[in-house]
């Protein structure tokens, strides 16, 4: 590894942040510099790393990304200030010890270039020594009489001549002047920014003249709506944003003026004279016309900053449980997607997924299309030797299934409801058109349906990780902190599993760490005119996949009828020579190994540790052998939805159903239960405990038993609860995930700290429009 040292600095700085041993730090900052993938580091550089896992080497990458930003932006403004002399001894240290963006910005304000103010035109009248006697706040300065002097005073501005009208013309261009001055003091702006974040107040109010319509009908509990920025959650946040984007809220971020002038008064205001109460004008007019809209300005970011990085935390929660979501395995599988008037969509898949056969089918469309369907599907069945029924879950699917499970199939012939957001998006892409150029899109999706339940990893890949259906404003938050928060959940599940070298997609090949689209493609070309690789060290005849790629890569692919034994499981290349020795030293080969859990266990470990392996890495190599290429993902379970419930009108309070948890978000879950429309577990339905993050209970794709507690036909809303004694018919309005006028997890109804809005009533027909068009999914 090359010898890349990280700045003292910033180690100093990630240290103190992170609470991680500098050590550790210190050598996953040269691992990443030296171009290893995080999962690599995690998997294999355990000891350099001291057994840090993902989560933590990604905040050292994040962070130290941060501090590279911070540090150009840093010598830029040294630049700009030594190119304009401005650059003294003290301000240079006040530069380079600022840790903050913030902070940096705001000892350059001074500094910074400005556009024409009300305090250069001041100066241009020449009224900057007035500023100053004033600023000096002598008992015995007169402003009246000061300012007088200046009055009729004649100045030249760019060729032009003007004159100061009055004694007030004059004072109030000098108390200008001292406005700016304030504005630009970093520590004022520092103490009030921190004022900003402890008492902050976020407000709305709805445009008077669209309070009525139908496009603010989803905004209407932040049509008066008070909260303090520091308890304010994410997906208000960004509800409010929204609604202000879309031209129907005002929104504003203030505190309480009195603070602000205390403040200010605290650090300008010397005494009680006069010339003092000149100050004191131009200080609260700092605050009104100068410090508080830039403030806001930098609060809104901040603010939205962090509601994005929640939302895009809870969105990669929800993928990597899809992701990891227990896949039924290698089986012969007939996938149908379901459809009322265009018929339904069936193709057989062998084991490997490969399509084998396809047709359309229209059962319900009368006797004769019945009974063409029956013999279709028992034909197909017995022909193939079906395992498994793959169903989407879209339209006309509980009728389909009600269909299948009629036709009296073997009770070996499991019949299982397939998730199918996304299966449009992937029928319809390039990777799509690649795979099946001679099908149609209907064919397509059929063949994702069936291969998402073989392979939901391997299938999900294909698709942009958005357009799976388990996001939370993803479309408001920042694109490309989404996109690479995404990316690495991919790349860690797809790692964390690992893929098998002669039947992996390109779009699978693609986040094994090391590789990306480029090798990827080379390595299926390759497969495709050489045969299939019969060993890990075959990839190094791919063209372009050099040592690096190798080494990073080469863990996490799996060869499984490979000419080495240890290429179908995890043990890294670089430790064969290792695991030959453990071997040789027991008086056995390699082979005699993999799979022997007794054999193993009398490896004395001691014996192999180096400067290079310790006992990390030899207790991960000795679980590869005891289990080699295990799959770390659940066992498949079979699910059904209760057989009496097909539609939204078959729902009624008190009802307890089986469901699949399909989304969570920062203010509940949503659950499939065979209607056609997810419902809604308010968080505080979750549970009979209090819960502060939904997530902490349940995961996209777990199997739960929920309780009907309200059914609104009119907008086909379900409300649904997971407590063991639920309160039924008792309505919760959902403002954004937020139960307003009931009790929240056991605790007493209140409104939201910051107050002084007025709270909505509580009503069924104030469920949010927003929140459910969003979140709820709407079956096609």
């Amino acid at each position: 590894m090359e010898n890349h040292a990280i700045d003292p600095r910033h180690l100093a700085l990630l240290t103190a942040a992170t609470g991680l041993p500098a050590a550790s730090i210190r050598s996953t900052a040269a691992l990443l510099a030296d171009k290893a993938t995080v999962p690599f580091i995690a998997r294999y550089r355990k000891e350099a790393t001291g057994n840090l896992d993902e989560v933590e080497i990604t905040l050292i990458r994040d962070r130290l990304a941060e501090l590279v930003a911070l540090d150009a932006r840093r010598a830029a403004i040294l630049k700009s200030l030594e190119e304009r002399s401005l650059l003294s001894d003290e301000l240079r240290a006040a530069v380079e010890s600022a840790e903050t963006l913030s902070a940096l910005e705001d000892l350059y304000l001074p500094y910074r270039p400005k556009r024409r103010t009300r305090a250069t035109m001041a100066r241009e009248k020449g009224l900057q020594p007035l500023a100053d006697l004033l600023w000096t706040q002598d008992p015995a300065t007169d402003p009246t009489v000061e300012s007088e002097v200046y009055s009729g005073h004649t100045y030249e501005v760019e060729g032009k001549t003007g004159t100061i009208e009055d004694a007030a013309e004059a004072l109030s261009g000098a108390r200008d002047i001292l406005a700016e001055r304030m504005s630009d003091d970093a520590t004022v702006r520092g103490t009030l920014r921190e004022a900003l974040w402890a008492q902050g107040i976020i407000a709305t109010r709805v445009l008077s003249s669209l309070k009525d319509t139908p496009e603010a009908a989803k905004f209407r509990d932040y049509f008066d709506w008070k909260e303090a920025v520091a308890k304010v959650p994410s997906h208000r946040l960004l509800a409010m944003r929204r609604g202000e984007k879309e031209g129907i809220l005002l929104l504003r971020i203030d505190i309480p003026e009195e603070t602000a002038h205390t403040v200010l008064e605290q650090r300008f205001v010397l005494n009680n004279s006069a010339a003092a109460g000149e100050v004191r004008k131009a200080a609260h007019d700092a605050w009104k016309r100068l410090i508080s809209p830039s403030l806001e300005t930098d609060l809104r970011f901040e603010t939205k900053k962090r509601a994005d990085a929640e939302a895009i935390r809870v969105f990669a929660a929800n993928l990597r449980e899809l992701l990891l979501a227990s896949p039924l395995g290698r089986k012969r599988v007939l996938a149908i997607d379901p459809g009322f008037r265009t018929g339904c969509k069936v193709v057989v898949l062998d084991a490997q997924g490969k399509l084998l056969q396809h047709e359309v089918v229209y059962p319900g469309q009368g006797a004769r299309r019945d009974e063409e369907a029956r013999h279709l599907l028992h034909s197909w069945v017995v022909e193939h030797r079906i395992e498994a029924i793959a169903i989407g879950n879209g339209t006309a699917s509980r009728e389909t299934e009600g269909f299948v499970r009629s036709l009296g199939l073997p009770g070996s012939v499991a019949i299982v409801m397939v998730n199918e957001s996304g299966a449009s998006i992937y029928s319809a892409s390039e990777t799509a058109r690649t795979e099946f150029p001679d099908q149609d899109i209907t064919v397509r999706g059929a063949v994702s349906i069936g291969r998402r339940l073989m392979d939901p990893l391997a299938e999900l890949v294909k698709i942009d990780p958005k357009s799976i259906g388990v996001g939370q404003y993803q479309h408001d938050v920042d694109q490309e902190a989404l996109r690479q928060s995404l990316d690495d959940t991919v790349e860690s599940c797809v790692n964390a599993v690992g893929v098998e070298l002669n039947t992996a997609s390109k779009e699978l090949l693609t986040y094994v760490s090391g590789l990306g689209p480029s090798l990827a493609e080379n390595i299926v070309t390759h497969r495709n005119t050489h045969g299939p690789y019969t060993s890990r060290a075959a990839l190094k005849d791919v063209p372009r996949l050099g040592p690096k790629a190798f080494e990073q890569a080469a863990g996490f692919l799996r060869v499984s009828d490979g000419a080495h034994p240890l290429d179908r499981s995890a043990v890294h290349p670089e430790r064969y020579a290792l695991v030959k020795k453990m071997a040789t030293d027991l008086g056995c080969g390699v082979a005699d190994l993999v799979g022997n859990a007794d054999l193993v266990r009398k490896i004395d470990l001691q014996r192999y540790v180096s400067a290079e392996v310790g006992l990390l890495t030899l207790h991960d190599i000795c679980d590869e052998l005891i289990k080699p290429g295990r799959d770390p993902r659940a066992e498949f379970k079979m699910f059904s939805f209760a057989e009496h419930v097909h539609k939204v009108e078959d729902l009624q309070p008190g009802q307890k159903l089986p469901g699949i948890v399909t989304n969570v978000t920062a203010f509940g879950a949503f659950v499939d239960i065979g209607v056609h429309q997810d419902g809604l577990v308010h968080i505080s339905q979750i549970a009979d405990k209090f819960v502060d993050d939904p997530g902490k209970v349940v995961r996209p794709g777990q199997q739960v038993v929920v309780t009907v507690v309200e059914v609104d036909l009119d907008r086909k809303r379900i409300g649904l609860s997971m407590r063991s004694n639920p309160e039924l018919g008792n309505p919760r309005r959902q403002e954004g995930g937020r139960s307003v006028g009931a009790p929240q997890n056991n605790r007493p109804a209140r409104r939201p700290s910051g107050g002084g809005g007025k709270p909505p009533r509580a009503s069924s027909k104030a469920l949010q429009d927003d929140w459910f068009s969003a979140a709820l999914k709407k079956k096609n």
